[in-house]
């Protein structure tokens, strides 16, 4: 029997003083909420403050644990985190062809792939943290 490998992620839902959302655009999914893959010896929080300095530029400081997306076909657990910018400047890389601050409604009509704009909406909801989502369809990574 092979031991199961999954893949951990986390992401952030920074919110500024503005009542803003920051988003980067992927590639592959265009508008998204920052986030990447947890690196072996790293915790959930530090591996969302990293993937969002990496692709925005912004510095965040955790606000709190929000839930979990589980996609069990694919073995993926997704973590999210609500965030504030505490600093930084906006930037553009090989993984994010832009970012930016957008008032929350504009910015969940942006976010278009799969389920993301379900989980942002989850994450500013606090009557409804924590949550953990499961589902089995493998193309709703």
């Amino acid at each position: 029997m092979n031991p199961p490998k999954h893949i951990v992620s986390a992401a952030s839902i920074v919110i500024n003083d503005k009542n803003e959302l920051l988003l980067i655009k992927g590639p592959r999914r265009g508008w998204e909420m920052p986030g990447g893959q947890v690196e072996v010896g790293e915790s959930l929080s530090q591996a969302a403050i990293r993937e969002t300095k990496e692709e925005s530029g912004i510095d965040i400081e955790i606000i709190k644990f929000c839930g979990i997306f589980q996609n069990v076909g694919n073995s993926i657990c997704n973590t999210l985190f609500l965030a504030k910018p505490v600093g930084g400047d906006l930037i553009r890389t090989v993984e994010s062809l832009d970012s930016g601050f957008f008032p929350v409604e504009d910015a969940l009509e942006m976010v278009t792939w799969k389920n993301f704009r379900e989980r942002i909406e989850l994450c500013l909801n606090p009557a409804a943290h924590p949550f953990c989502i499961e589902f089995t369809d493998e193309n709703n990574i």
